[in-house]
C-alpha cells in the first residue's frame, strides 16, 4: 500500500502556513477577513482542489485508457455546510452538515452514453472514495 506523507510549518504567528509535499512546496493560508494574509488557498480550498484534481485525472486516464474523444473536462467544486434535515440522501437526521456540490462539464464529441459512463467513473476517483468512507485519523503529539 502506498503512504503518502506531507509536511506543515507553520510560524505560530499566523495562519500562513507552507507545504511540502513531496518535492512541490505551496502555501495555505485564511482571507484578510478571517486574520489572514491571503497568501494562498484556505484549507477547504484545498480539500476541494484535491478532489477535483483527482476527479479529473480519474476522467482522463479512462477517457485515454477507452480511446474515448474527451478533448477537456472543468471540474467546479462548492463547500457548505447545511442542516441534516434538508439533505434528503444523508443518514444523519439533526445537526449541520458538509456539503461538497461537484460539478463536471466535459467536452469533445461524446456521445450520451460516453459522457454518461464518465461520469459514472468520476464518482470513483481515489479521493471521492476516501472523503465518502469511514476515516481514521490518528494523531499524536511529539
Amino acid at each position: 500500500m502506498t503512504q503518502t506523507s506531507v509536511v506543515i510549518h507553520g510560524t505560530g504567528s499566523g495562519f500562513a502556513q507552507e507545504i511540502v509535499a513531496g518535492q512541490h512546496r505551496l502555501n495555505a493560508d485564511e482571507p484578510l477577513s478571517a486574520g489572514g494574509s491571503e497568501t494562498g488557498p484556505t484549507p477547504y480550498e484545498l480539500l476541494l482542489a484535491a478532489l477535483g484534481a483527482c476527479t479529473a485525472m480519474t476522467v482522463t486516464m479512462y477517457a485515454q485508457r477507452k480511446k474515448l474523444p474527451l478533448d477537456g473536462i472543468v471540474v467546479r467544486l462548492q463547500h457548505s455546510r447545511i442542516h441534516a434535515e434538508d439533505c434528503f440522501e444523508c443518514q444523519a437526521e439533526t445537526g449541520l452538515l458538509d456539503l461538497i456540490e461537484r460539478e463536471i462539464e466535459l467536452s469533445g464529441s461524446l456521445s450520451p452514453d460516453e459522457r454518461l459512463r464518465l461520469f459514472e467513473i468520476a464518482e470513483k476517483c481515489p479521493v471521492h472514495r476516501t472523503l465518502t468512507s469511514e476515516i481514521s485519523i490518528r494523531s499524536s503529539l511529539k
